[in-house]
């Protein structure tokens, strides 16, 4: 089993207070005889209109080196994967990666990093941990 984020407590509180509920902590991802975990796994509960709620995979990110585009690179590489075997799996759950305010402010909303979230049609959760919130959903 993987060590926990240190950004994990703040991003199930936040996640919850948001009306989430976490159904995995961590979720178990089983394809071809290997077993990789996705930091959490969500469900929003189905409003009147809806059959299901919406389930999510989410996979937080610290990126705490001194290299935030070094930590992106590997975060990236990281939901790749993740994606791919979701795709596979479990369809109808979305994949977000969970990154601080702080790299959305310094990285992540900066033309490199619009272009990357463009491009690469990445699913990114902005969250703050003092106190935990969801900042912002980028689809």
């Amino acid at each position: 089993m993987p060590a926990k984020n240190v950004h994990h407590d703040a991003v199930v509180r936040a996640l919850t207070d948001d009306g989430w509920i976490i159904t995995h902590d961590p979720l178990t991802l089983s394809f071809g005889g290997k077993d990789l975990f996705v930091d959490l796994g969500a469900e929003q509960q189905a409003v009147a209109a809806e059959k299901h709620g919406r389930r999510i995979a989410v996979e937080i990110q610290s990126f705490l080196s001194p290299s935030t585009i070094r930590d992106l690179e590997e975060a990236v590489g990281q939901y790749s994967v993740y994606r791919a075997i979701l795709a596979e799996t479990e369809p109808d759950r979305q994949l977000y990666l969970a990154a601080p305010f702080r790299v959305y402010e310094g990285l992540l909303s900066e033309r490199f990093g619009q272009f990357l979230i463009d491009r690469l049609q990445l699913r990114v959760l902005i969250f703050d941990d003092a106190p935990p919130r969801i900042v912002q959903w980028i689809e």
